[in-house]
């Protein structure tokens, strides 16, 4: 494959760390020092000029460590910021999603079934994300659960089209090395990141936790 993706693939989803009383930029801090060097930025509510200003200076952060940088869902967000974009099956289509963003930035697109990963092989994105793997919370009506048996033949096609396949959807440590065992390139974690409770230097400790885990994976 030609794009190599972190195995850890951070979400910073707003939602959790509000829970959780961590502001974004803070729990962005954190992860970056930790050593995340991939990380979207994840707001499912309405994207107030706070937000914004809390995506940008996170944005900056990862400018500065090295760390790529997407924004999940909303294309006019990642074109000001100039920032990488997730998009998912209910958003504006890949096509669309490239022409506006351009040929240089990172774009990835959500799956949750064999049609829909076969359709997104077309698509002009750079890595497929497949799942939810596991029972997940971190969407109100998640899609079915898919389970690890179709990662194998999906990790083939995704690698014979020269992408990376990122598996999504309840990974936890104890779950993770089996997702990579059975094929994925990246797993997507946004609750088994966050302890609790989230003090800065429990978050530092649980995303070096990730990092050594993974880098001994198989």
């Amino acid at each position: 494959m030609t794009l190599r993706l972190p195995r850890l693939y951070a979400i910073l989803d707003t939602a959790s760390l509000a829970r959780l009383q961590l502001t974004p930029e803070a729990a962005a801090e954190a992860m970056l020092g930790a050593g995340v060097r991939l990380l979207q930025f994840r707001h499912k509510s309405h994207f107030s000029r706070a937000v914004f200003t809390a995506a940008r200076r996170i944005k900056q952060m990862c400018e500065a460590a090295g760390a790529q940088f997407l924004i999940n869902d909303r294309a006019d967000v990642a074109c000001l910021l100039e920032a990488g974009l997730h998009v998912g099956q209910d958003d504006l289509p890949p096509a669309q999603v490239r022409r506006l963003i351009g040929g240089g930035r990172l774009l990835g697109y959500s799956t949750h079934n064999m049609e829909q990963f076969t359709a997104a092989l077309a698509e002009p994105v750079d890595y497929i994300a497949f799942g939810p793997i596991f029972p997940t919370t971190s969407k109100e009506q998640p899609d079915p659960v898919v389970g690890l048996d179709l990662l194998p033949l999906l990790a083939a096609q995704a690698h014979a089209a020269d992408r990376p396949l990122v598996a999504i959807g309840g990974i936890t440590r104890s779950r993770a090395r089996q997702v990579l065992a059975a094929g994925a390139d990246a797993v997507a974690v946004i609750g088994d990141l966050l302890p609790e409770p989230c003090t800065i230097s429990a978050l530092r400790a649980r995303v070096r936790e990730w990092l050594q885990l993974l880098e001994t994976a198989a």
